[in-house]
């Protein structure tokens, strides 16, 4: 059973940090900020609180593979995606607002979660550590009861809260945890990361392997099927047997909403970046994230309502790191303009599909786990739909519309002979 780790040692250098590593922090960075700037959006809020939790935390240090170069771990993402986040959103404000914002950094490794300490102190967060910094050695399964609390205290509502679940390997985030999570928090988000080229390469029909799965909640997830099976004859087996457990982990999760990503290794096999949660809105500006920084992962399925939700990232063929330019297929402006042009294609029988009518929001809620674009390229397919006179877009007070950046959640998307049109 393969796992990628790192070793920290108290006292000696960083452990090497590779590409892959920084390339989710990036996205990690990105969301963060971009989760703030949309739980802000209204001009009188004046306190956003937030409860961030790191679970397998590391030392909070590396030195990049390539470069030599130190590099701060996702604590530190943590900490400084929230702190740039406030004072971007403050810029104009007419009335400030507080982040108040608890992080809970959780390590299991002794000598890992001391290089943490030091670290935290090192650079200036000595004095918050008990204060809003929580750091705990232990598995982040043993503590989860009691974040959950605290969570349950500062925000009885919401919950409002991100779990970074970054797991060595696949076995150790059952999927009952998560969905404790939600069950307590429906505001709660989840960044799971998933080793399943590991899990592929060590499966077999044993006791063991059957165990495993048990214990991580995805007890039957080849349908019925047996992996000596499906590897001996299906062509492209990898494939088919990650397009069957993606669909059982995110079963298992209980999350109404998520994107399946993979981010491919060197010498390490694929891995999955797996954002969890119970709203369409969440689920969207992780999508426009990915899409934003589109040198960081790599789709493999289709590009409309049906594709196999696995995107990748590649070190190697990442532009910023290599500067060797765009390579594969990234979430560029080739696939903008697939996605766009499968969704003009495939969006018409949902709509069509009812007398009555559909509402953007309910066509983007029951179709955007299976589509690796965002809201904005729904819109603008919908806008040339309108052009064709394919489809009309009527808002609740009648009105029509024509061109995406107008479109809302409640609009009604109808066929174009359901609008009789009056002349004065």
């Amino acid at each position: 059973m393969t796992k990628v780790s790192y070793g920290w040692v108290p006292g000696g250098p960083p452990p090497v940090g590779q590409q892959h590593t920084f390339a989710k922090h990036d996205v990690l960075r990105a969301y963060l900020n971009a989760y703030v700037h949309t739980l802000a959006s209204l001009p009188q809020q004046e306190v956003l609180r937030l409860t961030l939790v790191d679970g397998f935390a590391g030392g909070g240090i590396y030195r990049h593979e390539k470069t030599g170069e130190l590099k701060l771990g996702s604590p530190f993402v943590f900490l400084d995606a929230i702190r740039e986040a406030e004072v971007a959103i403050n810029i104009g404000r007419p009335k400030p607002l507080k982040v108040e914002a608890d992080y809970f950094f959780i390590e299991s490794d002794i000598d890992a979660f001391r290089v943490l300490q030091r670290t935290l102190h090192d650079r200036g967060q000595g004095p918050r550590i008990g204060c809003d910094i929580n750091l705990f050695n232990g598995k982040f399964q043993d503590h989860a009861r009691a974040i959950s609390a605290f969570i349950a205290k500062k925000s009885p509502r919401s919950g409002r809260s991100i779990f970074l679940l970054d797991q060595c390997g696949y076995s150790e985030v059952p999927g009952a945890l998560i969905r404790s999570i939600f069950a307590d928090h429906p505001s709660a988000e989840v960044i799971l990361t998933f080793a399943v080229d590991a899990l592929i390469n060590f499966a077999s029909d044993s006791a063991k392997t059957e165990g495993i799965l048990r214990n991580i909640d995805l007890p039957d997830p080849l349908n019925g099927r047996t992996f000596e099976e499906i590897k001996t004859s299906e062509s492209d087996f990898r494939f088919y047997i990650q397009s069957c457990m993606y669909q059982r982990l995110v079963q298992s999760c209980g999350a109404s909403f998520f994107t399946v990503f993979f981010i491919r290794t060197e010498g390490h096999g694929d891995f999955w970046l797996v954002h969890l949660s119970q709203h369409p809105r969440a689920r969207d500006v992780m999508t426009t994230v990915h899409w934003s920084h589109n040198n960081h992962f790599i789709h493999y399925g289709g590009a409309g309502i049906d594709m196999f939700h696995v995107l990748g990232y590649e070190s190697a063929r990442d532009s910023d790191f290599t500067g060797q330019g765009d390579l594969g297929f990234l979430f560029d402006d080739p696939a903008k303009r697939a996605s766009v042009e499968a969704l003009m294609r495939e969006l018409p029988q949902f709509i069509f599909a009812n007398e009555d009518g559909v509402s953007f929001g309910e066509l983007f809620r029951s179709t955007c786990n299976s589509s690796p674009a965002d809201s904005a390229k729904y819109k603008e397919a919908l806008e040339l739909l309108v052009r064709q006179k394919e489809i009309n877009i009527v808002a609740p007070s009648g009105a029509r519309r024509f061109r995406a950046s107008t479109i809302e959640n409640g609009d009604l998307l109808v066929p174009s002979r359901q609008i009789s049109i009056p002349f004065d």
